[in-house]
């Protein structure tokens, strides 16, 4: 059989129909594609059904040249789906898609970050859109997506299937029935599949959560462990080719009593050749580096420091494991995948938090563990509502302004003006530094806590002021060079001057929070012309 030829990087479709009929095609039939590359590599990817007689692999090529594949069916008597053979013409890719242009991504050679095969650096700055796939419209998903490719972020997080928040207002769609085991239903991924390739044609990658696992309705809790498992696989082989960093669990507890069975799950799911990054998504001021970061399909730590604005909320972030626990090995790229969300209701004080929270915690993220990225959030979005709505299962929010209202926000704009600051100088070198500081005002009060990072060379150093107010540094942690004043609200380089053996006391040019850059300043670029 010879199938279309394909662009390096991009998803190739094959579409095989069964000689059979099988009774529950979902767990009696399993197919896997062995694909030999013009060099000789193998890459074996899983099949899945599609619905009625019809199974399909999606496979990435990833070497230009003649590409041959054959079927290998648990029903070996079904010559419809059992040794079927092929070919096809893999292209160098010529276009302006980043995702395309520099291999996979992958873990940096030190671990602290991602980076795409070739070496590129990769920022990870997500937008959490939990039911955008599931509620969206193709017409609103791709105005959504246009306008965040535009805004600077980099990573589009979701969720796969009816999850607390987003059953009831699914109507009569599921991804899947419970009963003695669940019963799948290809029709509602047919339905998404668009949706999920949309994200990467905008350049963005997708960050899906397989299984959502906060409450026992979640599919994580609710569904046996080889139904979880059977689940998970499907959505590996269903959007797997595509560009994204899978996200196992979902809000879960995966600690205690919890552990063994989400490490399971992920060697059964992730054990074979693991094509994507994956991490976890937990619950919120729960760290579950030191329960995973040995097991070999866990790449990312990925932590929730939520919603929280007490003192002791905000200490966990700044003092607590995502300020200590990243220098244990084996190392791993350190990520802040749900803070403070923009509009989102304070657990702590009746309030909203605005893009100051917002800010306040992604900067803090980013300085406090080696520099990788940060996710952003903002109620209208994450609900997806075309009206205003209370979200389901998430009564104590209050009601949500519609999708749209969550598109261009202060919180946004900030987030844009951060990409911006980071990417002007070399992010992925920063490391944590609180040495730097002769004082740190977040001793007695976290809300003033003071984030430092310097390069691995020590000659740039970053430092986040929350609250304006003089800070005092060691003269020996103070580079040589000049520093600059960077406004985070407005994008504009301020104040500047050249570092002296005499001066360790910096004060921030006006009100609110500040970056200050020191060292060899000359090395960033501008995020807004500078005044």
């Amino acid at each position: 059989m010879r199938s279309e030829s394909v662009a390096r990087g991009r998803v190739l479709e094959i579409a095989l129909e069964s000689a059979l009929t099988h009774q529950d095609p979902f767990w009696d039939v399993d197919i896997q594609v062995a694909f030999t590359g013009p060099s000789g590599q193998r890459r074996i990817v899983d099949g899945f059904w599609d619905g009625g007689s019809v199974w399909r692999v999606r496979f990435a090529p990833n070497e230009p040249g003649t590409w041959h594949w054959v079927t290998v069916c648990s029903r070996s008597n079904d010559t419809g789906l059992h040794a079927r053979e092929g070919s096809f013409e893999c292209y160098p890719y010529d276009d302006s898609n980043p995702l395309y242009r520099h291999g996979r991504l992958q873990l940096a050679e030190n671990r602290c970050y991602l980076a795409w095969e070739d070496g590129t650096p990769f920022f990870w700055m997500g937008d959490t859109a939990w039911n955008g796939v599931l509620r969206a419209t193709a017409e609103d998903w791709d105005r959504y997506l246009t306008q965040r490719a535009a805004q600077g972020f980099t990573v589009i997080q979701f969720v796969c299937t009816q999850w607390r928040g987003a059953t009831r207002v699914l109507g009569s769609e599921r991804a899947f029935s419970l009963g003695e085991r669940i019963q799948l239903h290809p029709e509602f991924f047919q339905r998404r599949d668009a949706k999920v390739a949309a994200v990467n044609a905008h350049g963005l990658v997708a960050a899906p959560v397989m299984l959502w696992a906060l409450t026992p309705e979640d599919p994580g809790q609710a569904l046996p462990e080889a139904d979880a498992i059977r689940l998970a696989r499907y959505l590996a082989a269903r959007w797997g080719a595509y560009q994204v960093v899978w996200i196992l669990g979902g809000d879960g507890r995966y600690l205690g009593e919890h552990t063994e069975r989400w490490c399971r799950i992920g060697r059964a799911v992730f054990g074979g050749e693991k094509e994507r990054l994956v991490t976890m998504h937990p619950c919120g001021q729960s760290w579950v580096g030191e329960a995973f970061r040995g097991e070999p399909w866990y790449d990312i730590i990925g932590y929730q420091s939520g919603h929280g604005s007490s003192d002791e909320h905000l200490r966990w972030l700044v003092m607590g494991p995502p300020a200590r626990q990243w220098r244990r090995e084996p190392t791993l790229p350190v990520i802040n995948l749900e803070p403070n969300y923009e509009m989102h209701p304070s657990y702590h004080e009746a309030r909203v938090f605005t893009d100051y929270e917002v800010r306040r915690a992604a900067y803090w993220s980013l300085l406090v563990s080696p520099t990788a990225g940060v996710t952003y959030g903002v109620n209208p979005i994450w609900v997806w509502a075309a009206q205003e709505e209370v979200p389901e299962g998430h009564q104590a929010i209050g009601p949500v302004a519609p999708w749209h209202a969550g598109l261009a926000t202060p919180g946004v704009q900030s987030m844009r003006l951060l990409h911006e600051f980071f990417e002007a100088l070399p992010w992925w070198q920063l490391r944590p530094a609180p040495e730097m500081l002769a004082a740190q005002p977040g001793q007695e009060d976290p809300r003033r806590f003071v984030a430092a990072a310097k390069t691995e060379d020590g000659r740039l150093g970053v430092i986040y002021v929350p609250v304006a107010s003089p800070i005092v540094l060691r003269h020996e942690a103070i580079p040589d060079g000049s520093y600059r004043w960077f406004d985070p609200r407005r994008g504009a380089w301020e104040a500047s001057g050249v570092l002296s053996s005499g001066k360790n006391t910096f004060t921030p040019p006006g009100d609110g929070d500040w970056l200050l850059c020191l060292g060899m300043v000359d090395r960033l670029g501008s995020a807004r012309q500078e005044r």
